[in-house]
C-alpha cells in the first residue's frame, strides 16, 4: 500500500529484506524504479544488489533511532503537527551540530 504512494519522481528505492519478493520488484520496476534491496536468505536465485548503497540506509535508521531519545518526539506531546514538526527539526539540529 505504501509503495503505490511513492511520489511520481522516484528514481530510487533502497529496501530491507523484508521488501524482497517478485510481486513487489515487478510492480517497482513497471514503474522504472530500480531497485536496491537485498535478497532474502531463503530465495533460490540470489538478485545483485549494490550493496555500497544498501549501507546508506543505516543513516536513515540511524538518525530516527536518535530522534527517538528525544523524550518529546518519541512520546509526542505536540497535539499540532507543525509544532510537532519544529521539535523534530530542533531534535535533528542538536544532533546534527552534536554529533559525538
Amino acid at each position: 500500500m505504501l509503495l503505490n504512494d511513492l511520489p511520481d519522481e522516484t528514481e530510487e528505492l533502497i529496501g530491507d529484506r523484508g521488501y524482497d519478493s517478485n510481486k513487489i520488484r515487478q510492480s517497482l520496476a513497471e514503474r522504472q524504479i530500480t531497485t536496491c534491496i537485498p535478497p532474502k536468505k531463503n530465495r533460490k536465485s540470489k538478485l545483485p544488489y549494490e550493496w555500497h548503497l544498501y549501507k546508506k540506509h543505516l543513516l536513515v535508521e540511524n538518525m530516527f533511532a536518535k530522534l527517538k531519545d528525544w523524550r518529546r518526539v518519541a512520546t509526542r506531546y505536540d497535539r499540532c503537527a507543525h509544532t510537532f514538526m519544529s521539535a523534530i527539526q530542533i531534535a535533528a539540529s542538536f544532533i546534527f551540530y552534536l554529533k559525538e
